[in-house]
């Protein structure tokens, strides 16, 4: 049935809870999760700091952060795969998280995505987190499981 499971994770609760989920279902079917973490590069630096002053001095520092907290979510989820002995595949990506998750998941051909119903983002008191609605209003095919905070 499910081959390829992607997780995409941003470290919040919801997500590892999400995480958990996706995991189980893995080893239950045998499938190989895609762990994936997007260091989201939608900073609005420029619009906060005037241009002179947001070169890449400013910009660098902030994405290699992101990029490190991208690789600890995944390299978190990867060891929660380790523990129940289920195949792992590491993926750190950059970029706008929808966007991301949805060219990874048709890259690497998954047959499903397990996403947690929030994230991190600003716009924590919405119904439904911002990128998971982006990801199951997209136009793909994969099914999207949404695990509820």
């Amino acid at each position: 049935m499910f081959s390829k499971i992607l997780i995409p994770t941003d470290g919040s609760k919801t997500a590892r809870k999400a995480a958990q989920a996706g995991i189980e279902l893995a080893q239950k079917v045998g499938a190989t999760v895609i762990a994936l973490s997007v260091a989201d590069t939608r900073l609005h630096i420029s619009q906060a700091v005037p241009a002179v002053a947001a070169s890449g001095r400013l910009k660098e520092p902030i994405e290699d952060y992101l990029k490190e907290a991208a690789g600890a979510y995944v390299e978190a989820l990867r060891k929660e795969c380790d523990k129940l002995s289920v195949k792992v595949r590491p993926v750190i990506a950059r970029g706008h998280p929808v966007e991301e998750i949805i060219k990874e998941a048709k890259r690497l051909k998954a047959d499903l995505i397990v996403i947690g119903s929030h994230g991190r983002s600003a716009l924590s008191a919405a119904v439904l987190g911002s990128v998971t609605y982006g990801v199951i209003h997209s136009d793909t095919k994969i099914p999207v499981l949404v695990i509820r905070k």
